[in-house]
């Protein structure tokens, strides 16, 4: 039981409730601007700054921003992980791809590339880089890089790989992928 021994506040009324959740909460539309902004990979800050515009009263703050994209990105996934997920895109928009399994559930390696990538790797074949970039994605995989150079100098994406490690093993199987 609470007992009450001042029945008047002990602070100020606040002048703004920009941060209150309840003030900040976002309508339908706002929600749907937020998620057809999102698919063309618009910046959060730049989507606040959409919203702001279209209501200047609005108290909504990135926050509300970022998980709004989250609940639109996990709408659009469904009842699948986000393997399960990305598995079905690189099938669905005929990406090459190979992949490992661990104990037949988790996915060890994974190996993709674009079609036109192939074509302009046999039309370019002369050198490539490949390079590693480490601990950079949410589940701290290395990320494994092919990189071919045209005659001209330029330089274009071929293939990628998430390993489960640097070890020689998993080396090997992409560049036999490759």
């Amino acid at each position: 039981m609470e007992k009450l021994i001042c029945g008047i506040h002990n602070h100020e009324l606040v002048k703004s409730l920009v941060g209150h959740p309840y003030a900040g909460r976002l309508t339908k539309d706002e929600k749907k601007i937020i998620a057809n902004m999102t698919k063309p990979m618009v910046k959060p800050k730049n989507i606040l700054l959409t919203l702001k515009e279209h209501n200047v009263n609005s108290c909504t703050t990135i926050k509300q921003i970022y998980n709004a994209r989250s609940a639109y990105r996990s709408s659009i996934r469904g009842a699948y992980t986000e393997m399960q997920h990305l598995m079905k895109l690189l099938e669905r928009d005929q990406y090459i791809y190979w992949h490992r399994l661990k104990d037949e559930v988790v996915v060890r390696d994974l190996f993709w590339c674009h079609p036109n990538a192939v074509k302009l790797c046999n039309a370019c074949h002369l050198v490539f880089f490949v390079d590693n970039t480490y601990k950079t994605n949410r589940y701290r995989l290395p990320l494994l890089d092919f990189v071919g150079v045209t005659p001209t100098g330029m330089t274009f994406s071929v293939e990628f790989a998430y390993l489960e490690g640097e070890r020689v093993n998993n080396i090997v199987w992409a560049l036999k992928r490759f």
